[in-house]
């Protein structure tokens, strides 16, 4: 029986007809060596394709498929129907297919709507860390494999990119889970908040550390600053040099690293030429994963799976938590200006707490308002 490579080269492969026409030479050669599935983006699509379904099952039959969640909000204050629907959901899936593991984004969405909204941070406090934990203990009950979370791009200040890891280590303990480190949310805060990358990788819990994410993204101009440029986690390009460079530099400080999953939307893969510049990621991104891999040690058995048993109780909420995600949400989608949006924050609820509004840097709050306004539009 030959041995399981270390790390393994995977493409995020959706049910997208862009997608799959700039993946499929990589598929039908066989370079694809696990794919990852974000399982809630086509609620749409009652039963999914027999074509489609064989995909996932053959990949699942070599514990090769991951499933990837992007709607739950994780950190809303309130527990939702919708919520309850996507447990409902995933549950269905897990039956029906084998998951290596399933993840989930940091944050809680803007807007009121499932399905309609953009994952933002919320503050580092007790309740936020007790109802992301109950989340992650619900998502473990209804998959029953490694559960895992994935760093956050956007952040309002310096202080919560600072104190980021941390408190995503903090939210994984109870569930002994894993952590997706998205090496272009982290270029992201490189650029947007001048750190460098040996002070910030040094700030999260790489021995847990399972998959590695590395996409593209954007510059946006900020109005409020000249000269200053926005990197913006848009996943609609290719990847460019500097995370490649940081992906070489990272694969090697992750001793538990099973995955590194290439992630571009179909919104950016409209063209032959980004159909063949994705395929040339890929296969960059292959030779980096095969050259560290080689002579990769084995490191001591983690199973990122409960240590101990878990017992459902009451679901985690707090209404003062929520009454303020959704003040936030509103004045981020309705505010004509970055002044106005700052005047209502002061004199929100949310001035003087947790959230800190006052120590937002100004061209942040600019991007999370663009941000709101474009998922509400």
């Amino acid at each position: 029986m030959l041995k399981e490579p270390g790390i393994l080269a995977a493409i995020a492969c959706n049910l997208d007809a862009d997608i799959l026409a700039a993946a499929f030479p990589l598929l039908a050669e066989g370079r694809v060596e696990a794919i990852e599935w974000s399982f809630d983006t086509r609620y749409w699509a009652e039963q999914l394709p027999s074509w489609f379904a064989e995909l996932l099952d053959t990949y699942a039959a070599q514990n090769r498929l991951l499933g990837h969640g992007v709607f739950f909000s994780l950190l809303s204050g309130r527990w939702s129907a919708e919520q309850r629907q996507w447990l409902a959901h995933l549950q269905r899936l897990a039956a029906q297919f084998s998951f290596a593991h399933i993840t989930e984004h940091f944050g809680s969405f803007t807007g009121q709507n499932f399905h309609s909204g953009a994952p933002l941070p919320v503050p580092y406090t007790p309740t936020t860390l007790r109802i992301g934990q109950d989340r992650l203990r619900r998502i473990y009950e209804a998959c029953q494999c490694p559960v895992g979370l994935e760093n956050l791009a956007f952040a309002y200040s310096l202080a919560e990119v600072q104190h980021h890891g941390e408190f995503l280590a903090k939210l994984l303990e109870p569930v002994n889970g894993f952590l997706i480190l998205d090496l272009h949310n982290l270029y992201c805060q490189l650029h947007n908040f001048s750190v460098s990358y040996e002070t910030l990788l040094a700030l999260y819990p790489l021995d847990r550390v399972r998959e590695i994410h590395i996409s593209g993204g954007s510059w946006a101009e900020s109005a409020l600053v000249p000269g200053q440029k926005i990197r913006r986690d848009t996943h609609d390009a290719g990847v460019p040099e500097e995370v490649f460079e940081l992906l070489a530099r990272t694969m090697p400080q992750c001793p538990h690293l099973k995955y590194v999953v290439l992630e571009q939307l179909g919104s950016g893969l409209k063209t032959e030429a980004s159909h063949t510049r994705f395929r040339h990621d890929f296969r960059r991104m292959a030779r980096l994963v095969k050259q560290c891999r080689t002579g990769w040690p084995t490191p001591p058995a983690q199973s990122f799976r409960p240590l101990h048993p878990h017992q459902p109780g009451p679901v985690a909420e707090d209404a003062q938590l929520h009454a303020q995600q959704a003040q936030l949400s509103h004045i981020l989608e309705s505010a004509p200006s970055v002044a106005e949006a700052q005047r209502q924050l002061q004199a929100s609820a949310l001035a003087a707490t947790a959230w800190q509004p006052e120590t937002w840097e100004p061209h942040m709050l600019e991007t999370a308002v663009r941000i709101a306004q474009k998922w509400k539009g």
